[in-house]
């Protein structure tokens, strides 16, 4: 009689654990996997008809003539699209090539406008000039009294617009 007890007992055991498995409250830090295959074999079975999924399965075959105008015009607008974008893209490639062209263009320039410059001032004797313009040309150096002192806004040159009074 004890054993029979016992087989009871562990019976009822499982019953309980399968009671809490199916429930969906979960102990731990990991979630088990639900059973699922009662809950299928408890939904009512539906009938379905066979012409019913026959006329379901041609009906999804075939496209409404509105929803393939509307892929259409998509289609079209995306191309549309994709070919205004490339030519952006290929007139942003073409002014970035042009832009470095013109800045080594510029710094070309540059170095010879510098080397030019370094070749003039080198090759100009301010002796000779001073010589030519004192004894060819008859200057003469100012004197204390010529030399007038004026404010000027611009560094660049003066325009003379009257005589200066002595």
């Amino acid at each position: 009689m004890a054993a029979t007890q016992r087989n009871g007992n562990v019976r009822a055991d499982r019953n309980r654990a399968a009671d809490r498995r199916s429930q969906y409250y979960v102990q731990g830090n990991t979630v088990r996997r639900a059973d699922v295959t009662e809950e299928i074999r408890k939904r009512p079975q539906r009938k379905v008809n066979n012409n019913t999924i026959k006329k379901n399965r041609e009906r999804a075959k075939h496209m409404s003539i509105g929803y393939v105008m509307f892929l259409c015009v998509a289609l079209v607008a995306t191309g549309m699209i994709l070919i205004y974008y490339v030519g952006l893209q290929s007139d942003i490639t073409n002014s970035v090539k042009n832009i470095s062209k013109l800045e080594r263009e510029l710094n070309d320039l540059k170095v010879a406008n510098d080397e030019e410059y370094s070749r003039i001032t080198s090759s100009i004797d301010l002796e000779e000039i001073r010589r030519v313009a004192v004894q060819e040309l008859g200057m003469q150096y100012a004197t204390q009294g010529q030399i007038i002192s004026f404010a000027s806004e611009n560094n660049d040159y003066v325009k003379q617009m009257a005589e200066i009074p002595h």
